[in-house]
């Protein structure tokens, strides 16, 4: 396992570098995000102690019996999926990073349960294709809501994160990524001091390529990191 997951990290760190040389940038200005919500304890700390530090999941009862089984270790867990208001007690002290920002009433939630000095770095998700399946703020949605969002001490807002379309392939992917990028800089001009949205968390194993040619600073790589693993997807 340990040889096959060095390879596929090996490949996908290639392949940032790449995009990221194809859009102006260097690999540096990319994180990436190892997403282990399909694959077990030993592969996920195998993950980390190849380098890949920055860990996403989108269920919080993985991501709770996974920050246990390695408290030894010292990931940054990304909550990249929807996370609901009764869970947020136990997992927003757990994060590095919360990514799906998908409702005013879940940011507020989250501000509550945020027991820490230092503010906790938190995304705006943005339903950038429309699919009624997902979460997220619709676009128009963003910009009378800043203020109120401003306002929640203990978070720190610095960008947005997006899904692309379920349907539609590359192409809809790479024109999604791109309103998402436009979204971005429509809003900074309206943004409170409080407020920056420098990070573009999007982009995942099938196409992170081509949100990284439209601005991605995160992407959520999973199934393609664990190509060739048991219990791999």
């Amino acid at each position: 396992m340990h040889m096959q997951l060095r390879e596929n990290l090996d490949r996908v760190r290639e392949k940032i570098a790449e995009a990221a040389k194809a859009s102006g940038r260097v690999a540096d200005d990319v994180c990436l995000i190892g997403v282990t919500k399909y694959v077990d304890v030993e592969t996920t700390r195998t993950l980390y102690e190849l380098g890949c530090h920055d860990l996403g999941e989108s269920r919080p009862q993985q991501l709770w019996s996974k920050s246990e089984a390695m408290a030894d270790l010292s990931p940054r867990w990304h909550m990249i999926g929807h996370l609901q208001r009764n869970k947020t007690k136990r997992t927003i002290p757990l994060l590095s990073f919360l990514h799906s920002g998908d409702s005013l009433r879940l940011l507020e939630a989250a501000k509550e349960d945020w027991p820490h000095a230092e503010p906790l770095p938190a995304l705006i998700e943005v339903n950038i294709s429309g699919d009624k399946a997902k979460h997220g703020f619709p676009p128009a949605e963003i910009a009378p809501a800043l203020r109120q969002i401003a306002a929640l001490s203990h978070l720190k807002i610095v960008g947005l994160m997006g899904m692309a379309s379920l349907e539609g392939g590359r192409d809809q992917a790479q024109r999604d990524f791109a309103a998402l990028r436009q979204l971005r800089d429509t809003l900074r001009n309206e943004c409170p001091d409080e407020i920056s949205l420098d990070e573009l968390s999007m982009g995942m194993s099938h196409d992170f390529d081509l949100a990284i040619l439209e601005g991605a600073t995160m992407v959520r790589v999973g199934s393609t990191l664990f190509e060739g693993i048991d219990g791999g997807h």
